[in-house]
């Protein structure tokens, strides 16, 4: 089993959709500038589409990488004022280490959309359904390289 980072954003009314794509950019980036930066900025209109319908309330934007999953959901409405369930503080590792990956959840009506226009701008940024898991191929990414294999031949003759 992975280690899994969880963080809660404030997004609408406290702020925009845009916004709060960038707040998640912001962390995700470690505020460093560079081609990781750059790339999950080219989908910002898509990304503040599916925070503005609210997909990442109840199912998670998730990045996998090298390290830890993390998985980031949004406050809405009254919670997002009142912002007590809120949890944007600085992650203690680099989530974007490595062979990174992001999956955004995304209503079933705009998934075809969403998945053509985040294509155009990347092939690490992905749309999964609201209602799926994280793609067996982003888990075996993630999990791969903690797999352990027991020889039995080798442990019993030693």
């Amino acid at each position: 089993m992975s280690t899994v980072a969880s963080r809660t954003f404030k997004s609408t009314p406290e702020r925009d959709a845009s916004k709060t794509w960038t707040a998640i950019v912001d962390l995700l980036t470690q505020g460093k500038a560079g081609d990781s930066r750059t790339e999950l900025l080219a989908v910002t209109g898509v990304a503040a589409s599916v925070i503005a319908d609210q997909a990442p309330k109840d199912a998670a934007i998730t990045v996998t990488c090298d390290g830890p999953r993390t998985r980031i959901y949004c406050l809405y409405d009254d919670d997002a004022i009142e912002g007590s369930d809120a949890n944007e503080d600085a992650l203690g590792f680099d989530p974007l280490k490595g062979d990174w990956r992001v999956s955004l959840p995304c209503l079933a009506d705009d998934l075809a959309w969403v998945q053509g226009a985040l294509k155009k701008h990347s092939t690490r940024i992905t749309a999964r359904d609201l209602d799926a898991a994280v793609s067996s191929a982003d888990e075996a990414t993630t999990t791969k390289s903690q797999t352990l294999v027991f020889d039995p031949k080798g442990f019993l003759g030693s």
